[in-house]
């Protein structure tokens, strides 16, 4: 199970900080990233951290978010800085099928972004 927090809504240039808490995995074993689905749009990939820390990141959220794991408590997170209305979505947090990446297939509930102009 994944449980995703932290969403909320903020002003441009704001930061937020998601959490995503996994139980029932091996959770320092697989990948993790964070997703968003903005409205009327498909669900898209923001950042992937693999087992063994290296990152990847959307151009759209480079150098703006940083996504971290924490193996001791089953806890990925997204830090999000300086953003942007475009940055408005839900936020689903998901587990890789290895240790590098996907298919992603383990998905939690996602959690509102909004971002006011």
């Amino acid at each position: 199970q994944l449980q995703a927090s932290g969403g909320g809504l903020v002003q441009a240039g704001g930061s937020l900080r998601l959490s995503c808490v996994s139980s029932g995995r091996t959770f320092s074993s697989y990948a993790m990233g964070w997703f968003r689905q903005p409205p009327g749009k498909e669900r898209d990939v923001v950042a992937t951290i693999r087992a063994v820390g290296t990152t990847y990141y959307a151009d759209s959220v480079k150098g703006r978010f940083t996504i971290s794991r924490d193996n001791a408590k089953n806890t990925v997170y997204l830090q999000m800085n300086s953003l942007k209305p475009e940055d408005t979505a839900v936020y689903y947090c998901a587990t890789g099928r290895t240790w590098s990446g996907g298919p992603y297939d383990y998905w939690g509930q996602g959690t509102q972004v909004t971002v006011s102009s």
